[in-house]
């Protein structure tokens, strides 16, 4: 039996980048990759195959930085962990030991077996794997009218994509009275449906799918209220779940949201086994709360604390909790949010106060390539503490809202922020004696203060 000093299941953005920050951390050490298939996608490109990109193999991540590292890559799958041994199984039936073993199994697509009339044959899902969306990209080629069921990142992206597709009809389907609606505020949520609408997406906002009826010729979707729309393929975006189902039969502790539980390390309840990326789980930064955050960046952010801390911890992770961040680009204006948002706010009972302004990104605003920027900031009122914020417009937004989770997460009021020293240039962002983060903290500070008066 062949034995590595760490063993990774799993080769996404979570188990690439450890591996990466392990052979540089411990160049002695020997790592070895499982995953099934010999190539990955970049997850967050999947839509952008669909139009953007126009090839699977465009949207590819390469592992050749860490095999030439020296990481070893075995294509095959886990069948089997014993933990009291060490050692792991493979469908190959070779057993591999390990010294640390890291869970980086990512996520599945959810599929809903709940709609009757649902099976995967008449009903693609929107998968991480490069053969099925090479597949589904065939498939979709060959369509004219496409039904998409979902209003989350997926889902908005991908019917954006293929509604910028000539000849293609899009239907976009839902239950929620907005897109987006868990990332961003109604206010924000509703732009985003116009957008939608602009390049061609057909809404159908608050609908409840009833049933799915599949024949050679068509798909169709009946609602509860009786309308039926039909189309050449039905895909199912319903977002993802964590995949633990061989960390479930290894005795892990899982919890609720079928995550493994692991703790401020990333330590999993068993001796020398750790998780990482969406199959672990996450704790909300503000509300303290199991949290269900699945993004790249909080997978790798995840996997290079722990690449430096496998062995030894040399890296205190000073934080209490995850921070959502998000960002998208829809019809060409940039969406983007950060930590707690109104809704989130008041289901978990917590005290807040917005603040927003909006202004141009450029100055002068006669500028060919001028955009509004609109940021808005929830703020704890007492002591004015930022817990969220959300930003929509140019592409600066995306590096705004980076600024917006770093004040969450150090902490930072509002009335900080009021001395926050920018940079200014006429091309590259806005007017000095108005920029919109800081304008936004004013305006929170005026409402704190005409609420103590």
């Amino acid at each position: 039996m062949k034995k590595y000093d760490i063993v990774i299941i799993g080769g996404g953005p979570a188990g690439v980048v450890l591996a990466a920050t392990a052979r540089t951390e411990y160049p002695d050490r020997s790592i070895l990759i499982i995953k099934i298939e010999g190539k990955s996608l970049v997850p967050c490109g999947i839509p952008y195959i669909f139009h953007e990109l126009g090839d699977v193999e465009k949207n590819s991540m390469s592992l050749a930085p860490v095999v030439n590292s020296g990481c070893e890559l075995l294509f095959d799958a886990v069948t089997n962990v014993d933990t009291a041994n060490q050692k792991i199984t493979v469908a190959s039936g070779e057993e591999i030991g390990y010294d640390r073993l890291v869970f980086a199994t990512g996520s599945a697509p959810i599929a809903p077996h709940f709609i009757d009339g649902f099976s995967e044959s008449n009903v693609e899902l929107i998968s991480k794997s490069y053969s099925a969306m090479k597949q589904l990209k065939e498939q979709v080629d060959k369509a004219q009218r496409i039904i998409i069921l979902g209003s989350g990142f997926t889902a908005v992206e991908m019917a954006e994509q293929l509604a910028l597709e000539p000849g293609k009809e899009v239907h976009l389907v839902y239950r929620a009275k907005h897109c987006l609606h868990k990332a961003f505020s109604p206010e924000f949520s509703a732009i985003i449906d116009q957008r939608l609408k602009t390049v061609g997406v057909i809404l159908h906002s608050e609908s409840q799918v009833k049933k799915i009826v599949c024949n050679d010729c068509e798909r169709k979707v009946i609602f509860d209220s009786g309308i039926a729309v039909t189309a050449d393929i039905i895909i199912a975006a319903l977002g993802f779940e964590a995949n633990t189902s061989l960390a479930a039969s290894t005795g892990l502790q899982i919890n609720s949201n079928k995550q493994i539980v692991v703790d401020n390390y990333q330590r999993t309840s068993a001796k020398n086994v750790f998780a990482v990326g969406d199959c672990a789980q996450t704790i909300g930064f503000i509300t303290g709360r199991i949290d269900n955050i699945m993004l790249a960046s909080t997978a790798t952010t995840e996997a290079r604390i722990l690449g430096h801390n496998l062995f030894q911890i040399r890296i205190k992770r000073d934080f209490p909790g995850t921070l959502s961040v998000f960002a998208t680009e829809i019809n060409k204006t940039i969406f983007a949010s950060a930590g707690v948002l109104e809704q989130d706010a008041r289901r978990a009972e917590i005290s807040y106060i917005t603040g927003s302004f909006s202004d141009i990104d450029r100055h002068p605003g006669t500028f060919s390539d001028t955009c509004e920027l609109t940021v808005k900031l929830v703020v704890m009122p007492e002591g004015g503490q930022i817990i969220g914020g959300e930003v929509v417009g140019s592409k600066s937004s995306s590096e705004l809202i980076n600024i917006i989770a770093l004040a969450i997460q150090k902490h930072v009021t509002v009335y900080e922020l009021i001395s926050f020293q920018i940079g200014s240039h006429p091309l590259l962002s806005g007017p000095p004696t108005k920029t919109t983060l800081i304008k936004a903290a004013e305006n929170a500070i005026r409402k704190i203060s005409s609420n103590k008066q």
